[in-house]
């Protein structure tokens, strides 16, 4: 199979014009749209519809393409084991993360990554509602929770630690807590599935956190919002460490209950599909990532209520 054939199919795919493909390959429209129907004559199927205004994806083309995405990449990482692609890593990364985690640590890292590798292009798909890596023809994917699926791989990234949270000024109207038991009354920015969790300190003993026992009068599932609305004074929440520490550590949220933590074991991951071999975009992109991450600066240094008042 032409791979060079199978590399303009996917930028056609990705930008839904046949001649702009053509054009970042060095090929004329006339000859991209030939290579191209090259190529649906041997795999006996139109992968792209075409008309006079508008180019779309078939339905073949869609189950085609994660295929020859796989088959570049493998391509790829086979001419690099070889030393035959010695240059910089270049091409597009298709790379997803949760919104909330990528605009405070990933987005500034941006020009630095792409100072140190200007060939790449990052392609983000930035959302708190998770995608499917397979479906999605992602190459690489930043998660959190346990690393269950048999079909991915990873390497973790750091703790997802959750703690509870209030602005100074909520405190003020409303009290601090000191105990678990004081909960029970306080406004409460609640987790979409409002379902009771567990709340654990360092001997063990355990605390079941029920919204029912609370006042929820928002539910969120955004980690952005749900910061923003506790910086506000909606009420108590529980946050992410990485998600808070700036604020903790400036007074401008007050980590309750310091002693006791969300009991839910989440991890933050790199993942790939098992499938995939790691190219050598994916590589330097998770070694960047893991480099610039550092999880000892999201560490919350628990500053006194009132005292960022």
């Amino acid at each position: 199979m032409d791979i060079e054939a199978l590399r303009l199919f996917v930028i056609a795919a990705e930008r839904l014009n046949i001649s702009a493909a053509g054009r970042s390959l060095g090929l004329a429209p006339a000859m991209a749209s030939a290579r191209l129907a090259k190529l649906e004559h041997e795999l006996g199927a139109e992968l792209l519809h075409r008309t006079t205004r508008k180019v779309s994806l078939s339905q073949d083309g869609a189950a085609f393409l994660p295929y020859a995405r796989d088959i570049l990449a493998q391509s790829e990482a086979a001419r690099a084991a070889l030393g035959l692609n010695a240059q910089q890593p270049s091409g597009t990364l298709r790379f997803t993360a949760p919104s909330s985690f990528a605009q405070l640590h990933i987005m500034p890292l941006l020009p630095q990554f792409h100072e140190l590798y200007p060939d790449i292009t990052l392609d983000l798909r930035l959302s708190d509602t998770r995608f499917d890596l397979i479906e999605g023809s992602f190459d690489l994917a930043l998660r959190n929770g346990p690393l269950q699926d048999s079909s991915l791989r990873g390497r973790k990234l750091g703790d997802d630690t959750r703690i509870l949270c209030a602005s100074p000024d909520y405190l003020d109207r409303r009290g601090t807590p000191s105990v678990p038991q004081e909960l029970g009354g306080h406004e409460f920015l609640s987790w979409a599935t409002a379902a009771a969790r567990d709340l654990v300190d360092a001997t063990g003993q355990r605390f079941t956190l029920d919204p029912r026992s609370m006042v929820c009068r928002t539910i969120l599932d955004d980690g952005t919002s749900q910061r923003i609305a506790t910086l506000a004074g909606a009420g108590i929440s529980i946050n992410s460490h990485w998600s808070v520490a700036h604020e903790i550590r400036a007074g401008r949220l007050i980590h309750l209950l310091p002693d006791w933590r969300l009991d839910d074991a989440s991890v933050l991951w790199l993942i790939y599909p098992r499938s995939n071999v790691l190219t050598p975009k994916v590589r330097c992109f998770m070694d960047f990532l893991l480099q610039s991450l550092r999880p000892e600066a999201w560490r919350v240094q628990s500053v006194t209520p009132g005292a960022g008042a």
